[in-house]
């Protein structure tokens, strides 16, 4: 072989290689970006799913928009074609499309047209066989989510339209099948025999959901109506929801839930929903704790909260949070109409740590309950006993809140052996109700803080200790601003206060030690 055969043929090797290690699959005319996040936390720029540029429409495999024909066969078939001839985007033209489950396949987007509605099949056998999911936190096999996704990389819903659930007839579902499930996990029943998938057992699905997949999108569409929880990945990472309308009205009618994931964002959106509006988890008790995968690094910003009446909280962290919940960033997002605002819930022996919360630049309306609540005795028995796996809250910030109205402005209940460690308020401005009540807390600052409650006091300590409350006031009339109870209550701190207008500023009961209150 002459010099010149041999410099060409390593010229094109080289190219090949370089064609592979960059696009493996040969797949070219990608377009890829990233999105920044600017966190207080280490997290990476979010990689923005490429596709290539293919269009398979799903007509060309037999899908008619008449709303009647059953179009599952021709949504699986669209869909293999375009993964397997190397990616690209799976076309849902303007029209209605009556479908059964759509199983996603790496590399491939499914795109909305403007005016196409996908309606689901009201038919609970469509959903057969079983699917590898995750049901409030636990492992299962179950009927398949209305749009589903195992093991894949790079894959996408886009586009104007609509995905319509029609869930009304999964909402009957009762919940024994979930009493028996949570019986099974407990138990330690191995996953492969947790099995449900009758309408006498089974459990109600999520709508959309991506679990064990990277490099996801989730973008523009508005969805409607499922099963329960609408957008749930699950063991996902570099997940990007954005611009996304959420019209959800049944049973547990989350929003957006990542489910022990890593590196989210969320941005854009509007939420009207029947539950939470997002909800982050990562695993309930023994299971939760057996697979052990924490939800971090997530992101939430310029997203509109509680556009319908009824939801039951904006943005809740837990109570299924056994695996752990850290560095989530809340910030420039707008709540009104709702039960609850922001709150971080759980309870004795579900273990887990919350903990790096971040929360700024909130706006929020009128709220029924609470503007923030962190709560350890989220739906348990407030006179259990002492025992193991108590959840533990800590370093949570919350900066630039104001709140028109609301039940109670902040609630922080810690346990006695567990208290909410490190909370920081600043620059709170709520009326409401009652005022600020803490108990079991340890690391309270409040900088900047002006509650106006309708009845005494405006701040109620107990069995909570290290507090510095400066630059805080009373901006109305009030009986008592500081009442203090508890034998654990010490070094309360109070500098640099206006508080002109509370008739008694402190108020200790006989069983706080005499030198609690160490500076005036």
């Amino acid at each position: 072989m002459s010099k010149t055969v041999r410099i060409a043929a390593a010229v094109i090797v080289a190219v090949l290689c370089l064609l592979f290690f960059v696009n493996p699959a040969g797949r070219l005319n990608r377009d890829s970006r990233l999105i920044a996040v600017d966190a207080p936390f280490d997290m990476p720029s979010l990689v923005v799913p490429s596709f290539a540029h293919r269009i398979i429409d799903i007509r060309d495999h037999g899908a008619a928009p008449d709303a009647n024909t059953p179009n599952t066969a021709a949504f699986a078939g669209a869909i293999a074609a375009c993964e397997k001839a190397g990616g690209g985007r799976v076309v849902v033209p303007a029209g209605t499309w009556l479908t059964g489950p759509i199983h996603l396949k790496s590399d491939v987007n499914l795109h909305l047209q403007t005016g196409a509605e996908i309606i689901f099949s009201t038919d609970l056998d469509d959903y057969l066989p079983p699917v590898f999911t995750r049901y409030e936190g636990k492992e299962c096999y179950n009927y398949s989510p209305l749009v589903y996704a195992n093991n894949c990389t790079n894959i996408a819903v886009t586009g104007p339209g609509k995905l319509n659930g029609r869930a009304k007839r999964w909402w009957r579902f009762n919940r024994s099948s979930a009493t028996r499930l949570y019986e099974m996990a407990r138990e330690n029943v191995p996953v492969k025999d947790r099995v449900f998938g009758t309408e006498a057992d089974g459990l109600r699905p999520s709508f959309l959901q991506t679990i064990n997949c990277r490099n996801v999108l989730l973008e523009g569409f508005t969805i409607t109506d499922g099963p329960m929880w609408t957008i749930h990945p699950v063991y996902c990472e570099n997940v990007i929801v954005q611009n996304i309308t959420l019209h959800t009205h049944g049973p547990n009618g989350d929003g957006v839930n990542p489910d022990s994931c890593k590196n989210v964002l969320v941005e854009n959106c509007r939420f009207d929903t029947s539950d939470d509006g997002m909800g982050i988890k990562s695993g309930m008790d023994h299971d939760g704790r057996r697979v052990g995968r924490p939800c971090e690094n997530i992101v939430v910003r310029n997203c509109t909260f509680g556009l319908g009446a009824g939801c039951d909280g904006v943005l809740s962290i837990g109570s299924d949070m056994s695996g752990d919940v850290r560095n989530v960033y809340i910030h420039d997002c707008t709540f009104d109409k709702t039960v609850r605002a922001l709150r971080i819930k759980s309870k004795r022996g579900r273990g887990g740590i919350v903990e790096n919360i971040f929360v700024e630049n909130i706006t929020v309306g009128r709220v029924g309950g609470d503007a923030l609540l962190l709560n350890m005795f989220y739906a348990s028995d407030p006179t259990s006993p002492l025992g193991e796996h108590a959840p533990i809250f800590r370093n949570i910030h919350i900066k630039n809140l104001t709140c028109e109205h609301t039940r109670q402005a902040i609630k922080i209940a810690g346990l006695p052996d567990s208290p909410v460690r490190n909370v920081t308020l600043e620059n709170i401005k709520i009326t409401a109700e009652k005022g600020l009540t803490c108990k079991n807390a340890a690391g309270l600052l409040l900088k900047n803080v002006e509650i106006t409650p309708e009845q005494a006091p405006v701040i109620d300590l107990e069995n909570t200790c290290d507090v510095h409350i400066t630059n805080s006031a009373c901006p109305a009339p009030v009986e008592l601003f500081l009442k203090l109870t508890g034998p654990k209550t010490k070094n309360i701190r109070l500098t640099e206060n206006n508080l002109k207008n509370a008739k008694t500023k402190v108020q200790k009961d006989t069983s706080v030690p005499a030198n609690a209150l160490i500076h005036e």
